[in-house]
């Protein structure tokens, strides 16, 4: 029997704070995740500079290259938000625009998470995070997004995943990101 390769998962943070319950949604899922399944979390979305067209152009900066080619190394894409003033963190949104003029979400695999400590699980970052995928033709794999209401109550007190109906709804999204890569 063959072996399936590896998949490389990219996994974003939309929250920059050093004790993200974000972050920690995504360690969580890394351990989660299928045998064949590797996430790495980007850390880079405090380098990149704040969008501008006028800098999207060759040679690009630093920070920016090295985001378009994590993304472009990988199979797949996990982002986990939070709801900042019911839309998408800033530093989340910019990283975003400078994809727009780029291919390297294009027919990419994306599982989405919105956590929130309101009751809704982040709906308004969710729905702007959708808008904005759908702009650069990424491809939100079915079965693979998930809002996550009353986060703090699903952590414990060091900030890991403890709830376990989250952690089988996070398996969940991972199965379908992976079925949706190996289709």
């Amino acid at each position: 029997m063959m072996t399936e390769r590896t998949l490389r998962i990219c996994s974003i943070s939309g929250s920059l704070r050093s004790r993200s319950s974000h972050t920690a949604l995504l360690e969580a899922a890394a351990e989660l995740a299928p045998a064949q399944m590797q996430l790495t979390l980007y850390e880079g979305l405090a380098d990149l500079p704040p969008f501008n067209p006028e800098l999207d152009i060759e040679p690009y900066p630093a920070a920016v290259e090295q985001f378009r080619e994590r993304l472009r190394a990988s199979d797949g894409v996990l982002i986990c938000t939070p709801e900042y003033a019911n839309a998408l963190p800033g530093v989340l949104k910019n990283a975003l625009d400078w994809l727009v003029s780029s291919a390297e979400l294009y027919d990419k695999p994306i599982g989405l998470i919105s956590a929130s400590p309101s009751p809704q699980g982040g709906v308004h970052a969710f729905a702007s995070l959708v808008l904005v995928l759908t702009m650069v033709n990424a491809r939100i794999a079915e079965g693979a997004t998930l809002l996550i209401p009353k986060l703090s109550g699903k952590l414990d007190g060091e900030g890991r995943l403890s709830d376990p109906v989250t952690s089988e709804a996070v398996k969940a999204l991972l199965l379908a990101l992976e079925r949706t890569i190996r289709v």
